[in-house]
């Protein structure tokens, strides 16, 4: 991996390869980031998700779709664990980076936007989900040459910011 760096705004605006979507296991749209998504990129994000993801997708894998109306060529969707529903088990939330980059790997993205997997609704404490994402995404393995923490929010990003900074 090349660069990380900490961006505030929206994950829809990006203009990178390839963005990631925290998505739910039923792959129909949600709330949160995945409600985002799908809103900007339009229709054909839920109709490629339908297609390839008849049965959904478990947690901790990722898989990918057109970006649709997105600036970004693909989402990459994963499936976070739910800290809220008990999900606690911090190597599904690494495997959802993990995935997320092996994917976006495998299509020949050199770009990548990462929301906050799990941190939303689904609970999991923001100072773990941020470190899980610094490090995961540093000690990555892949072609990829710019990848991009996106965080929605002012304290979240000076965070994301302070992680980085302390990691590289």
């Amino acid at each position: 991996m090349s660069t990380l760096t900490a961006v505030h705004g929206d994950i829809t605006t990006q203009r990178v390869d390839a963005i990631v979507n925290a998505a739910n296991n039923a792959m129909r749209g949600g709330g949160g980031v995945d409600g985002a998504i799908h809103r900007a990129g339009g229709p054909a994000i839920l109709q490629d998700c339908i297609a390839r993801f008849p049965r959904g997708l478990a947690t901790g894998d990722a898989g990918w779709t057109t970006g649709g109306d997105l600036p970004a060529r693909w989402v990459v969707h994963t499936v976070g664990p739910n800290w809220n529903a008990g999900q606690r088990d911090r190597e599904l939330l690494v495997s959802c980076y993990r995935r997320a980059l092996q994917v976006a790997d495998e299509l020949g993205a050199r770009s990548i936007a990462f929301p906050l997997i799990s941190a939303g609704v689904y609970g999991w404490p923001r100072e773990d989900a941020i470190q899980v994402a610094v490090d995961t995404i540093l000690a990555a393995e892949v072609q990829l040459e710019d990848a991009r923490i996106v965080a929605f929010d002012e304290s979240a990003f000076r965070a994301v910011q302070a992680s980085i900074r302390s990691g590289a």
